[in-house]
């Protein structure tokens, strides 16, 4: 059997004694004893470097998963908003729709009933003053013009003064006013007024 010496120390010489000495150098050297061998301190290493990287690997792989499972549930999330503001906007649309029909329709009539409570204020002030009747009415858009007959000419003071407090005009003034020539048993007057509408 062939003995080596891993010490370096100088061989011992040739005998019973130096065997045993190079016996024991050996086992001291190279067996299982105090110092521990270079190869094996680096697989020791090695096996510890390798079992690190593949907890760092696992633990990298386990976050990359859990990253993934949150992407998905989050762009899961994503659609379903997308999806309910879709639906929002939608509403949006059909409630601004409804809305501007409701007041298209506001406006009609708004629009339709002016002249009716026009024609209404105009005779429910007339009725209220005594010895004034109305021969003719005329929206003249911003203007109304009113032709009449009068007993007196304070009946007709009196009919400007009522449509004045009425507030939907902003003046009341006559454009012309005369004897009724056809009245032969009362004295009566003619009389034409021109009414300026309040802007709305």
């Amino acid at each position: 059997m062939i003995k080596i010496n891993l010490l370096g120390t100088p061989k011992p010489k040739r005998g019973k004694g130096s065997r045993a000495a190079a016996t024991q150098m050996v086992e001291m050297g190279g067996g299982g004893g105090g110092g521990g061998s270079p190869i094996l301190m680096i697989a020791v290493a090695l096996v510890l470097a390798l079992g690190y990287v593949g907890y760092r690997y696992n633990a990298a792989q386990n976050d990359a998963a859990r990253i993934a499972k949150e992407t998905q549930a989050a762009e899961a999330e994503n659609r379903r908003l997308a999806a309910v503001k879709a639906k929002y906007d939608q509403e949006q649309k059909v409630k601004e729709n409804y809305e501007r029909r409701v007041k298209v329709i506001d406006d009609l009539r708004a629009a339709q009933s002016g002249p009716v409570n026009l024609l209404a204020m105009i005779s429910d002030t007339v009725n209220g003053t005594d010895a004034v009747w109305l021969n003719s009415m005329q929206d003249a858009g911003g203007t109304i013009k009113i032709d009449g007959t009068a007993l007196s000419s304070t009946a007709v003071a009196n009919l400007i003064k009522n449509l004045q407090k009425t507030g939907f005009f902003k003046s009341v003034e006559m454009s012309e006013t005369q004897e009724d020539p056809q009245s032969k048993d009362i004295q009566a007057f003619n009389f034409k007024l021109v009414c300026e509408k309040q802007k709305s």
